[in-house]
């Protein structure tokens, strides 16, 4: 049958002379049966929509650390001797009329420690306070050694009581770590379990409301208070992130805005969008069947399937439109736009998905699950974009206007009009002088970005919560504590295991006098305690207070009795496991890596039967752990993501060099990603890990509709100008349309409360502008230096380009569709 494309003609006759048996398999079985495709796509949208409303929207502790490193098994494996050193809230209480011994202060400081002692999800044994029993001092008196709870027995808030409570305080070597140094303030301190009584997981959301309830009810003109810990961060960001709601509307005004403006056409726009959003229904509504809620770090997924879905959607549309223009049937150009793009659409949509896939290999659960929700979002796309779009738009087509005005270029050329001004210039790439020039500009920035590259931190380069706002509320209350107390909330414990009854050993207290030692000359250690720091005080103390005595003497009498009434945080029940905390005045990346390397290091050294030092617990040890791993995935994640792309776009074009050509643009921008990250003082950490996976599985798209209408085109006989300008007016304007948007919609996010979601849209707008620009640039650039056969005459870079144009020495046939042989081509392979 003669293809009506390739002689003028009406709709009616286009669909007339159209072959319904002709086509894939694919093709014939989806439009074929179009009514049947809508149905079943929209009771699925109607189900899962359902299903969407169930989710849930929460955080987990244990989700956002590596749990099979050596740091962390260690830790598990200690953790209910060590119950207090994980995930745990310090709520700080602040007189700002006065100190801390005030009748009224006390009753507030009682009343509020009862109140949060009885809040679900707290590990009561282990929480500590001026007012639980497990706060003690210890004293020396002409009987020996005396000690009782700071609160003194009968305390009735009278003058005498609170000199006692002042006396008491002083002996507890609690100053700098529950009392301020100032002592105008106390700190609550309160360790989470993993799950409620209810055996519910924790619900963070919900414990952060609450205690900014109890913030609300003892706050007044004389009474601060101020929260900090993972579960008031992770509170707070749940809280910030629901305005993502305006985020996601404005990214959807803007696209629809640039989309009907490249279009003129309502019904296309809308339709466009409408299977983008349909994608994100089918993803929420697949995540609660499957066990999957949203947390913080994956909430911003759905806007990366909404804003690939608009990518995709635009090609689809866009090709719809231009045939359509040409005079075809709504049908018929749905379907030859099917066959052309389905598989480089495919082949971009599994490339992302396996990009995303590729972060399942990191050993950090809350990464894991954003993996599995981007995956099935890319996965949905398949059907919403590739398959549900083109029969929509066979339906409704476009507007008759807007389709004749997609072809301007290609008309106007046909009459022996010049081209765009913007066509020609980006033709200059397939000539010689400006290909050999892209390159090496390129090649330097790409050499550029990588030695700025090395500098690329590890971890949180910010003190307090990195995630929020500098001055937020919460950086507010840690930089107070962190500026009052000696022990902040960035702990470091180092678990030392001996025999069973061998944590007094002389030996072995010597060890950890001399790790402590060391651990305190390193810069970011504020203080240090442990078992043996605390035998060097009490002989002081023994000693009738004086400082010569403060030693660690060699008698394991002594050693016994002062250990025997220590505080069991230092050591567990059957003494055979010490603990040796340094208190670090932030968590970030250069004072953890300086801590670790220093007690690996010791422990090298001094490892024995007798004393075993391992890393590591604590808020600032996990984060050390989660620093490692992040690092190691990095170069890992990278080489599996590139390796499962290649091998798709070698699969797709057959040609290494097409692959180089699609590629190499992907890995400019990857390298230049890391540099951007080290000049605005991002780390790579969990919330910017997955980020430039993301980056690269979404760049491919472009890349992939471009080198497909080039490889076709150049396969057919056509120069690389010629194939290189049948690429841009066919897929290169969508490339360019949808690489702007994107980026101005991610944008928006720098506006965002929350700091790493700032983060992620300065870093992913990075993204999709130069991916989109090294597809337009560099790719065909590239081409010139691989694709030797095809270099031919080149208009743009003729000064006759013009004449030669209307001489009809490339003559352009309007009735010949872009990408004809790419048509053809897929025919054959049964696409």
């Amino acid at each position: 049958m003669r293809d009506p494309r390739n002689t003028p003609a009406n709709p009616a006759e286009s669909l007339a002379r159209f072959d319904r048996a002709s086509g894939s398999f694919i093709e014939r079985a989806l439009f074929n049966h179009r009514p049947l495709v809508m149905l079943l796509c929209l009771l699925i949208t109607l189900a899962l929509g359902w299903q969407a409303t169930r989710l849930d929207f929460n955080a987990s502790f244990e989700k956002m650390i590596p749990v099979s490193h050596p740091f962390i098994v260690n830790y598990q494996e200690h953790r209910q001797e060590l119950s207090g050193l994980g995930n745990a809230v310090r709520v700080a209480v602040v007189n700002t009329g006065g100190d801390i011994y005030d009748a009224d202060y006390q009753q507030t400081l009682q009343q509020l420690n009862d109140e949060i002692y009885l809040l679900p999800g707290v590990d009561r044994a282990f929480m500590r306070s001026l007012w639980t029993p497990s706060t003690r001092w210890v004293g020396v008196t002409e009987m020996g050694l005396e000690g009782g709870p700071v609160i003194p027995d009968g305390y009735d808030g009278s003058p005498r009581s609170l000199d006692d409570l002042r006396r008491n305080i002083s002996r507890s070597n609690e100053i700098g770590q529950l009392v301020a140094f100032d002592q105008r303030s106390s700190i609550i301190y309160v360790p989470l379990l993993p799950t409620t009584p209810d055996g519910q997981p924790l619900d963070y959301s919900r414990l952060s409301s609450q205690l900014e309830e109890l913030r609300d009810k003892y706050a007044s003109d004389r009474i601060e208070i101020r929260i900090t810990g993972f579960a008031k961060v992770v509170g707070d960001l749940i809280e910030g992130l629901r305005q993502i709601l305006l985020f996601f509307a404005a990214a959807i005004l803007i696209t629809g805005a640039v989309l009907y403006w490249y279009t003129r056409c309502v019904r296309s726009t809308l339709l466009v969008m409408a299977c983008s959003l349909t994608a994100v229904i089918w993803q929420l509504g697949l995540l609660p069947l499957l066990g999957y809620q949203l947390d913080p770090y994956s909430v911003l997924v759905p806007f990366l399937v909404f804003a690939i879905g608009i990518s995709h959607g635009a090609q689809k549309m866009n090709g719809i439109m231009q045939d359509i223009g040409r005079g075809m049937h709504r049908l018929v150009a749905a379907r030859f736009t099917f066959r052309r793009l389905f598989i480089a659409g495919l082949t971009a949509l599994v490339s992302d998905a396996v990009g995303f896939a590729v972060l399942m290999t990191i050993d950090i659960p809350v990464i894991q699950d954003l993996a599995v929700t981007a995956s099935i979002g890319v996965a949905v796309l398949i059907i919403t974009n590739l398959v549900l779009l083109p029969i929509l738009l066979s339906y409704l087509g476009v507007d008759a206007h807007a389709a004749q005005r997609s072809l301007r270029s290609e008309q106007a050329e046909a009459a022996g009009t010049v081209r765009h001004p913007l066509w020609r210039f980006l033709d200059l790439f397939t000539t010689r002088r400006w290909a050999t020039g892209c390159v090496l500009v390129a090649a330097l920035m790409a050499t550029g970005g990588y030695l700025i590259g090395l500098n690329l931190k590890v971890g949180d380069l910010d003190a307090g919560a990195p995630e929020l706002r500098s001055d937020s509320r919460y950086n507010r209350d840690n930089a107070y504590i962190t500026a009052h107390y000696g022990a902040s909330s960035d702990v470091f414990a180092v678990m030392v295991k001996t025999p069973v009854g061998g944590c007094a050993a002389y030996d072995t207290l010597k060890r950890v006098d001399d790790l402590d030692w060391r651990l305190r000359a390193l810069p970011g250690v504020e203080s240090t305690n442990s078992l043996a720091q605390l035998n060097r005080r009490v002989l002081v103390g023994l000693s009738e207070g004086n400082p010569k005595w403060y030693e660690l003497v060699n008698n394991q009498a002594t050693l016994n009795m002062i250990t025997g009434g220590a505080p069991r945080g230092l050591y567990n029940e059957d003494c055979s496991l010490l603990t040796q905390y340094a208190y670090l005045s932030d968590h970030k990346a250069d004072t953890l890596t300086s801590v670790v390397d220093e007690v690996q290091a010791f422990a090298e050294e001094n490892n024995s039967e007798q004393a075993r030092f391992l890393l590591a617990a604590g808020s600032a040890g996990i984060e050390a752990a989660t620093n490692i791993v992040v690092q190691q995935a990095n170069r890992e994640m990278l080489f599996y993501v590139y390796g499962a792309v290649i091998l798709l776009c070698l699969v797709t074009f057959r040609s290494w060099r097409a692959v180089v050509c699609a590629v190499l643009p992907l890995m400019l921008t990857s390298i230049l990603c890391e540099a951007l990250m080290v000049g605005l003082g991002i780390g790579l950490k969990v919330a910017t890990l997955p980020v430039i996976a993301l980056g690269v599985g979404i760049g491919v798209d472009y890349a992939l509709y471009v080198m497909s209408i080039m490889l076709a085109r150049i396969r057919s006989g056509d120069s690389l100008s010629q194939a290189y300008y049948r690429a841009l007016v066919f897929t290169g304007k969508v490339v360019m349309l949808t690489g702007v948007t994107l980026a101005i919609g991610v944008g928006t996010w720098i506006f965002s409360p929350i700091k790493f979601q700032a983060d992620m849209g300065v870093l992913l707008a990075f993204m999709f502008i130069w991916n989109m620009v090294g597809a337009l640039v560099l790719l065909p650039a590239l081409a010139w230096f691989l694709f030797p056969e095809a270099r031919g005459l080149a208009p743009a870079d003729e000064a006759s380009a013009g004449a030669t144009d209307r001489a009809g020495a490339a003559p352009l046939v309007v009735a010949v569709p872009l990408a004809e042989p790419a048509v053809r081509q897929s025919e054959r392979q049964g696409c």
